[in-house]
């Protein structure tokens, strides 16, 4: 079985998988080589390198192994039209993402760009900008699965309650309260922070506009840590110049890279964090970690797999 990595990794990395996986041809090489393309099984690919012509080229290609959970710019109606089988890392990311959203909100609450600005400038003021607390704040999480329910852990524990809103309006992890999200209008005015971490489809696409922000409360800080296409870029704008709301923390963008002439940048009121979010020393090791297990099954000749992805729904 030839399993072709479309991306380099660590040596001791590669070296585990052909240790443990001794029948298994791998190949690693960062990015798309036409020859190795065709003779691959198994492609796993962080899903941002192939194209239509790719799937056509790929005939031997049974499964896809997507090192990333995003999946919107893959071929998505030619790999669903040859039945490929396709699965991603969804969860990988809880813990970095939820660090990463935890630490921006408490440097929003306690003022810690005030302070670090201080001390550039050498100034001793004791009274550290206008922090505010976070316990005892209501914050909404919009698409609370493996990632906001981490969320909810971490912020469940500085005694914040939780709201979630999901397709169908089932209980979920970590949440005080779960609705649907057609139920959104009604959950918004009630939130301190406003959380998205929702996939990019069609059901999302622009889910929130103008309106939404409006009924936000103007303390409120809004993040979106899930897709840059939840809200256009002119909506955002106007939100946060009109000072709907307090703050914004956007880790995507409805554009990347945001361009350098972009009036986000302009803004005193929005955090830009470059879809870092995720960004870990272990990401590649927490990736393995689940395509172990799914490349054993797929050799004992199982398909259900962990996290298969609908490529037709988009996750």
């Amino acid at each position: 079985m030839q399993v072709y990595f479309t991306f380099d990794s660590r040596p001791d990395l590669q070296q585990d998988l052909i240790e443990q996986f001794p029948n298994v041809d791998f190949s690693f090489h960062d990015g798309i080589d036409e020859e190795l393309l065709t003779q691959a099984d198994v492609l796993v690919t962080y899903g941002e390198d192939l194209e239509d012509e790719h799937i056509t080229r790929a005939r031997n290609l049974k499964w896809i192994f997507v090192a990333s959970a995003g999946i919107e710019l893959m071929p998505k109606e030619a790999i669903a039209k040859r039945n490929i089988v396709v699965s991603n890392v969804r969860g990988i990311h809880k813990k970095p993402m939820a660090e990463s959203i935890l630490a921006h909100i408490l440097a929003i609450k306690r003022d810690l760009p005030y302070i670090y600005n201080n001390q550039r400038n050498k100034i001793w003021n004791k009274r550290g900008g206008s922090p505010t607390e976070l316990n005892g704040s209501t914050a909404l999480v919009i698409g609370p699965g493996a990632i906001g329910a981490e969320i909810g852990r971490i912020l469940q524990a500085f005694d914040v309650y939780t709201i979630g809103c999901n397709r169908s309006g089932n209980e979920a992890p970590f949440m005080n309260e779960t609705y649907r999200i057609h139920d959104l209008t009604k959950q918004l005015p009630k939130a301190d922070i406003i959380i998205s971490i929702l996939p990019s489809t069609d059901e999302t696409k622009y889910l929130l506009k103008y309106e939404h922000f409006q009924l936000m409360r103007e303390s409120a800080i809004f993040m979106n840590f899930g897709r840059g296409d939840l809200v256009e870029t002119d909506v955002i704008y106007r939100a946060l110049k009109e000072r709907q709301i307090s703050h914004a923390v956007l880790d995507v963008c409805e554009e990347e890279p945001l361009p350098s002439d972009n009036q986000l940048w302009e803004l005193d009121n929005i955090t830009i964090s470059p879809h870092c979010s995720s960004h870990s020393s272990r990401y590649l090791e927490r990736s393995l970690e689940i395509f172990k297990p799914s490349l054993e099954k797929w050799l004992n000749g199982e398909t259900d797999l962990e996290n298969k992805v609908d490529m037709l729904r988009g996750y």
